[in-house]
């Protein structure tokens, strides 16, 4: 897990820098101050050191601290291809694969909370249309209730009414005979002829 290639896209000589141009998926395990072994296409056999002193996307830099012996053991030149090896990189996707382990195990568990969530919102739902129905059925028959409670108070009301129109009639028949058959105390009329009562007489 330790090697990869680049090409080398730039040389400062002086300063004992490389540019190379990388690409791979592991690249972001590289970090600054991590070694680095390189060799030319030639093979193995003949390695030179260095370490990184920046990155970016797609280029590192690296510092050859034996930049002149190197240029002289391996084929360093601009366009040049290099295979590279880092133990440092090695260990930092040990890490990274231990990371993601324990990651994966928390990503594991929250599922198991998320999946519980969502069944309690899938059974939140269901409760609530079970209440809803449950609810419906009793307003239903509260409802019918009310309107027959409605309907025997109206009925007891025109009941009312129409006895009261009747006891009315009737009490208006008897007021009629009552006047009809009404008896006098006396047959005869006063006769009130005269200012003074004492002449008044029955006729």
């Amino acid at each position: 897990m330790g090697l990869f290639s680049g090409r080398i896209s730039r040389l400062n000589e002086e300063a004992g820098l490389i540019r190379l141009k990388v690409d791979f998926a592991n690249m972001k395990y590289l970090n600054k101050r991590d070694k680095i072994e390189f060799w030319d296409e030639r093979g193995p056999e003949l390695k030179c050191k260095g370490y990184i002193i920046g990155k970016s996307n797609y280029y590192l830099l690296l510092k050859v601290p034996e930049f002149f012996f190197c240029k002289k053991l391996l084929f360093v030149a601009e366009g040049g291809y290099l295979r590279l090896f880092s133990q440092d990189l090695v260990n930092n996707i040990k890490m990274g694969r231990e990371l993601v382990k324990i990651l994966l195990k928390k990503r594991l568990a929250l599922n198991s909370k998320l999946l519980g969530n969502q069944k309690s919102l899938d059974n939140h739902i269901e409760k609530v249309n079970a209440i809803n129905l449950r609810y419906k059925v009793i307003r239903d028959k509260l409802e019918a209730e009310w309107r027959e409670e409605l309907g025997l108070v109206e009925e007891d009301r025109l009941s009312a009414f129409r006895n009261y129109k009747d006891l009315q009639g009737r009490i208006l028949d008897i007021d009629n005979k009552l006047e009809r058959y009404r008896v006098e105390d006396k047959n005869l009329k006063e006769d009130r002829w005269s200012l003074d009562p004492r002449l008044y007489y029955s006729k």
